[in-house]
Formats: structure tokens, C-alpha cells, sequence
């Protein structure tokens, strides 16, 4: 999220991302000499410990990331009377509901991952009043480890591919994410009252991971890209050391009346990033 902030700004905001070199959000006194007194009109914590199978083996350093530091942040920031925005995920929940989740369904997290990450929305809640928990699902971009990117890296050594495809969810790109802060950020700067406490954003619509890898390598496929046969496999022959929760569904109704943004449909966001990747876009450009 962090890469996606700088790379696309909020109108209006300059960004300010400290690498964890100069930030340690484990580190109270760190926090506390960055919050220091400049003229902050909001703080974003975008950091977080998101390798959920390695969680389960480095549980401390997942709480360390995803709670403590959380925890340190809310309370420099609610020192300074600084609105702060946390940003979550879907992991928080079991998935066994039919339907797509809301911020007042309890949450249940089964996994070091989504424990950790729901103490850390706690303990932001509990510690500055002034605070937006964002949770999200299923995000992409085009930097970094995610579900996109690797199906467009493993598109160029093989000729097929096992998906899931009895997991459902929301993909959400990074960079509508960062649209989403801003629109945050806008109503946390207008006067009282302040909107606070827990909003869904994720991408509009639904599929599962093989509806995702299958829109991915159609448009990978339109910019003549090789592409493999994807074939559907449900989760149990995919085991891994995290159960993932077959529901990621998000609604995102309140978010959307609360700030005026609604999320753009999956598949729109998914092309544009896919297009950013293989250069389709400037091919297009280039025979207009």
C-alpha cells in the first residue's frame, strides 16, 4: 500500500512514506519522534507482517507488526489528537457466511494472520477515538508479491494451471485503495462530525481465484502474450498451511455512503493493471 500511495497521491495530500529504516512502528520512541508535531493531517498505517503462511511460524513477529505497532501509532497519534486510518483485511473473519460480509459481523479469525491483525484493529479502536479501520481483500498491484503478478510470471514457463475455485472473494487493486485513503482523508479533514470506526472498500463484484486468473490471462492473451490452461481445482487439493476463508466477500455499502466513493467493478481494475504490466497500453496508444 505504501508504493501505491506514493505512486498515486490523493489530490490534494502530499504523501510521506519513511522507510521502516527511519520508522520502526515497533519502536514507541520512533513513532512518537516521527508523529513529533509536524502538520499532519492524517496518519495511514499501511505497514503490516501480510505472509500469512510464514505467520504461523513467526507468530511474534506477525503480533509485532500487526498489533503492537498498531497499538504504539494509536496512541502517539491520539497524543497529538491525529485522526489515523488502519488499514486490515478480510482475514479477520471465518468465511463461513453466504453472503458478503459487513463491519458488524463478528469477527473470527482461524489463523496467526487474522488474530493478529483483528487485535490490531482493537487496539486502535480502543486507544484514539479519531480512527477509520479499513479492511480490504484479495489485493493486487503491479509491484511486489501478489496473485497477479504471479500468474502473469508463471504464464511465461508453463503450459498449465491448477486455480481454487471454491473461494470467493473481492479483488481490489492497490491503487483504488489508495483513492479510497484519500476519500478518508478528505472527510477526516472537514468539520465535525467525523466519520470513525470500521468501513469495508474492495472491488465491486465477486469471482473466485480461478475467475481471476482466468479474466488475468485473457487480457495478458489480448496483448499477445503466451498464456496456459487454467484448470479449476477446489481448496483440499491445494492444502496449504493456512486455511484460507472460502468467503471474502466484502460489502461495502456503508463505505460508499459514508465517504461517496464506490469501488469500480473488479475486472475493470484488474485490466488496467494487467495492461500497466505487459505494456498493452502502450501498444494501444501507439496505433491510435
Amino acid at each position: 500500500m505504501g508504493l501505491a500511495l506514493r505512486e498515486a497521491p490523493p489530490a490534494g495530500f502530499q504523501v510521506v512514506a519513511p522507510p521502516r529504516s527511519e520508522l520502526d512502528l515497533a519502536d514507541a520512541g520512533s513513532v512518537r519522534r516521527w508523529v513529533g508535531d509536524r502538520p499532519w493531517a492524517a496518519v495511514v498505517n499501511a505497514g503490516a507482517w501480510t505472509a500469512v503462511d510464514a505467520a504461523e511460524t513467526h507468530a511474534a513477529e506477525a503480533w509485532a507488526a500487526n498489533a503492537h505497532g498498531p497499538a504504539i501509532l494509536a496512541r502517539a497519534t491520539a497524543e497529538r489528537g491525529l485522526p489515523l486510518v488502519q488499514i486490515s483485511t478480510d482475514y479477520v473473519f471465518d468465511g463461513g457466511l453466504d453472503r458478503p460480509y459487513r463491519e458488524d459481523d463478528p469477527v473470527g479469525p482461524v489463523s496467526v494472520y487474522g488474530a493478529s491483525k483483528a487485535a490490531g484493529e482493537m487496539a486502535v479502536a480502543a486507544l484514539n477515538p479519531r480512527h477509520v479501520i479499513l479492511r480490504t481483500a484479495w489485493v493486487y498491484s503491479p509491484w511486489g508479491t501478489n496473485f497477479l503478478r504471479t500468474m502473469l510470471r508463471l504464464a511465461e514457463t508453463r503450459d498449465a494451471l491448477s486455480v481454487i475455485n471454491d473461494q470467493a472473494g473481492c479483488p481490489t487493486s492497490a491503487l483504488d485503495i489508495a483513492g479510497a485513503i484519500g476519500a478518508v482523508c478528505r472527510r477526516l479533514g472537514d468539520a465535525a462530525p467525523q466519520p470513525a470506526g470500521v468501513f469495508h472498500f474492495a472491488g465491486a463484484g465477486e469471482t473466485t481465484w480461478y475467475g481471476f486468473a482466468t479474466r488475468i490471462f485473457e487480457r495478458a492473451a489480448q496483448a499477445g502474450l503466451r498464456v496456459p490452461a487454467v484448470t479449476p481445482i477446489p481448496s483440499a487439493d491445494w492444502p496449504t498451511p493456512v486455511r484460507r476463508p472460502a468467503n471474502s466477500r466484502l460489502d461495502t455499502t456503508h463505505f460508499t455512503r459514508t465517504f461517496g466513493l464506490a469501488p469500480r467493478p473488479w475486472t475493470e481494475a484488474a485490466d488496467e493493471v494487467v495492461d500497466r504490466l505487459t505494456g498493452a497500453g502502450e501498444r494501444q496508444g501507439g496505433r491510435a
